[in-house]
């Protein structure tokens, strides 16, 4: 009996650990990834071409999409901690044709000495 007990323990631990290096599912919780706002609000512009696979951002732009005859804007006003993800996620249904990933660096208002407020240690990224 001991032996499954421990198999079925051994496996439940297992299942916790996958769950919690899962990666994140930004689709539940767009608020963690900045805020809608007016497109007169952006103070920097980035043309969508066709081709185009990835944009930079740094935390706390206001960024105005323009794609074909569309447009929107978006606030990043988050730290710019975690996983590169998808811009489709948060344009308007319909704007692009292809995937647009985003990748954010943190915000330089909330670094001193290398370093977050909260402590974390910032690494350079050479590109």
């Amino acid at each position: 009996m001991k032996p499954i007990v421990i198999k079925a323990f051994s496996l439940l631990v297992l299942s916790a650990i996958l769950a919690a290096c899962a990666p994140i599912d930004y689709s539940l919780r767009l608020d963690l990834l900045g805020d809608s706002v007016p497109v007169s609000a952006a103070t920097r512009t980035i043309v969508i071409a066709p081709d185009t696979e990835y944009v930079n951002i740094t935390g706390g732009e206001i960024i105005l999409f323009a794609v074909n005859d569309k447009s929107f804007a978006w606030s990043f006003n988050v730290d710019g901690y975690g996983a590169p993800y998808d811009l489709n996620l948060v344009a308007p249904p319909g704007i692009f044709t292809q995937k647009v990933k985003v990748y954010l660096a943190p915000n330089p208002m909330y670094i001193r000495d290398g370093r977050m407020f909260g402590g974390m240690h910032l690494r350079h990224r050479g590109h």
